[in-house]
């Protein structure tokens, strides 16, 4: 009876998170604007690839999310190896404050950055947009990064590295060629996390873009906001299909190191 029960909630879970999304999917082939099935069609994904300020969107999207993600990966790295050289309470104290972006709500950080963003313009003289949103992204991108890098440090046997440099490999060869491959896992897991935050986010993005800067989550709720838009589903439709690939690919990766370091 446990496993039954376990299996029931488990489907009811699983009905309750993704039915919404397979209704929102099915209607992006709905002929009609309303809610009533009117016939299959594909003419809402030809208006949407027509629409220039979504595809204007959606590469604006794009840009802050690779260089966002990029970025944080790197500094996220590096911050993370840097934290772990710390000793005692001083690791604890700093790792600590490295998770407060993660636990702070958005909304808090959505807002603050716009009053620092609001009172850096008006004293250097520049508007928010662009650069605004990329650092609010590489911002909150960051400490995503160091919380997947970090457990792979400790799992790390330090004296690897002392070998590299016993075998003849300078500091920098040995970082590129040691240290660096075996956090690999962990920068590629960061990687992937912040890349998905950074397209899929809206809050925060919201508060730092200005009046002239659109990004697709921001361009979605313009569409739903005003009326039912059936662009509005096939877009999501896509944005839910590229996550789940690089989800499948990232796992299949993943299977497939952990086979070939087993053999």
């Amino acid at each position: 009876m446990k496993k039954l029960g376990s299996k029931i909630y488990f489907i009811i879970i699983m009905a309750f998170l993704y039915l919404p999304i397979i209704y929102l999917i099915a209607y992006s082939f709905n002929d009609g604007k309303t809610s009533v099935w009117k016939g299959f069609t594909l003419k809402w994904y030809t208006a949407l690839f027509n629409d220039a300020q979504i595809m204007n969107s959606l590469y604006n999207t794009l840009i802050i999310a690779v260089l966002a993600s990029v970025i944080a990966t790197i500094l996220g790295t590096a911050a993370a190896i840097g934290i772990y050289n710390f000793k005692g309470g001083v690791r604890s104290a700093i790792q600590n404050v490295s998770n407060f972006p993660i636990i702070n709500p958005e909304i808090v950080t959505g807002v603050s950055l716009m009053l620092l963003f609001t009172f850096a313009g008006v004293m250097m003289g520049f508007e928010m947009g662009f650069w605004t949103v990329l650092l609010a992204h590489i911002g909150f991108c960051t400490p995503y990064v160091i919380l997947n890098v970090t457990p792979r440090i400790r799992q790390m046997d330090p004296a690897l590295y002392e070998a590299a440099l016993d075998l003849g490999c300078s500091p920098v060869q040995a970082f590129f060629k040691v240290v660096l491959h075996e956090l690999m896992p962990g920068i590629f897991s960061g990687f992937l996390i912040s890349f998905t935050y950074s397209l899929d986010d809206f809050v925060i993005t919201y508060f730092t873009r200005g009046s002239r800067f659109q990004t697709l989550p921001v361009q979605i709720y313009t569409m739903t906001h005003q009326r039912i838009n059936p662009k509005a589903n096939a877009l999501s439709a896509l944005l839910f299909i590229v996550i789940i690939a690089i989800l499948i690919i990232s796992n299949l990766a993943s299977r497939r190191k952990s086979k070939e370091a087993v053999r």
